[in-house]
């Protein structure tokens, strides 16, 4: 029997700070169960559709980073990623989002850590 339909085309994975701390996990431990649930169903989207999941799960925010979207009783939640290499996403910072704009403090978090990311990827 073919099973490869159950093999994600995408690895979703966390940014680590230098310090061991990941952000986004340490974030989508702090919410409800439910909010976690809906959190694991979004990322099961984006293993499986990548860079095309379309809204409203993900939406491409500019300068390699992208947002996955859902909501739960927290408020609308955004995890930012970028994608790396064949087939990667990295999770870099998330956040409970408090009104229509997203903050431009929280993309700068996104974009410098994928350059990090990057950086020291290439030195290894």
């Amino acid at each position: 029997m073919d099973r490869s339909y159950d093999v994600p085309r995408y690895i979703c994975s966390y940014y680590k700070k230098d310090n061991d701390e990941i952000p986004v996990k340490k974030f989508i431990d702090s919410l409800s169960f439910q909010a976690q649930r809906k959190f694991f169903f979004v990322v099961k989207l984006l293993e499986e559709f990548g860079p095309k999941l379309p809204q409203p799960h993900a939406k491409y925010i500019g300068e390699g980073i992208f947002e996955l979207r859902f909501s739960a009783q927290e408020g609308a939640i955004r995890i930012l990623y970028f994608f790396y290499g064949q087939g990667e996403a990295i999770f870099t910072n998330a956040f409970i989002k408090k009104s229509q704009k997203l903050p431009d403090c929280e993309k700068a978090v996104g974009i410098e850590r994928r350059r990090l990311f990057i950086n020291e990827t290439r030195k290894s």
